[in-house]
């Protein structure tokens, strides 16, 4: 889908298995980096990333996914619970329009007005990345399409081969202040590699308009419950 499996995973991760959404957001982060090596390599292996565009959003990334990560501990649990909610309307909606984003932009920038561009979006999404326990591909993968008129596959291509260093940062920074469940790792590390390969083939293979539209809907229906999360007295 082009979404970071952290709109899956930690909302799973706080309802079932009872965990405290920092912990969920630090886990998630963790894992998202096996997604975008096993990611990376299948889509590289159909040509579809672009490694120079890779390495730039990296080059910011990696330093404002850690900053992401301390900003995420450093607020109250019902707080982080509504910005959450309020990122997974966002991803919903990123979702839903995704189809029609590169048919609204289609000038070319080149150069270092592209060079800019794409640490301008490494930069943001990288924080966003260690702030949500998200891969980043929420940002990185419209930006690319809508401003540098990436195609849908080598945008996703790329953002997950980006999302290696990056959320390694922010993850050992989530480790560092303590929310990672490393007892959970084993289990979701295997489900990420074998989830992200099927998904990647099947991205190549098949239309996904109305899987889509589903997933979006329930991502709504999941971020609303969030941003209901009542305020702590705490």
């Amino acid at each position: 889908m082009g979404l970071g499996g952290g709109v899956v995973m930690i909302p799973l991760m706080v309802a079932f298995l009872k965990l405290s959404q920092h912990r969920a957001h630090g886990t998630s982060l963790f894992t998202l980096v096996f997604t975008g090596i096993t990611g990376a390599i299948t889509y590289g292996l159909k040509g579809s990333v672009d490694i120079v565009a890779s390495s730039l959003l990296a080059i910011p990334a990696i330093f404002t996914a850690r900053f992401g990560a301390k900003f995420a501990h450093s607020l109250p649990e019902w707080k982080l619970k509504r910005v959450f909610g309020a990122f997974l309307i966002f991803a919903a909606l990123i979702l839903i329009f995704k189809p029609y984003l590169a048919n609204l932009y289609h000038f070319e920038i080149i150069g270092l007005p592209k060079i800019l561009v794409l640490l301008s979006i490494g930069l943001f999404a990288g924080f966003l990345a260690g702030m949500m326990g998200i891969g980043g591909g929420t940002v990185m993968v419209p930006a690319l399409v809508l401003i540098l008129n990436y195609g849908q596959h080598i945008a996703q291509g790329t953002s997950l081969l980006c999302m290696v260093p990056a959320g390694a940062t922010g993850a050992y920074t989530h480790l560092k202040l303590g929310n990672v469940v490393k007892t959970l790792l084993p289990g979701l590390i295997f489900g990420i590699i074998l989830g992200t390969y099927i998904g990647s083939n099947i991205a190549h293979a098949l239309s996904e308009a109305n899987l889509r539209i589903i997933f979006a809907l329930i991502i709504i229906w999941t971020g609303i419950r969030f941003l209901k999360t009542p305020k702590s007295k705490v």
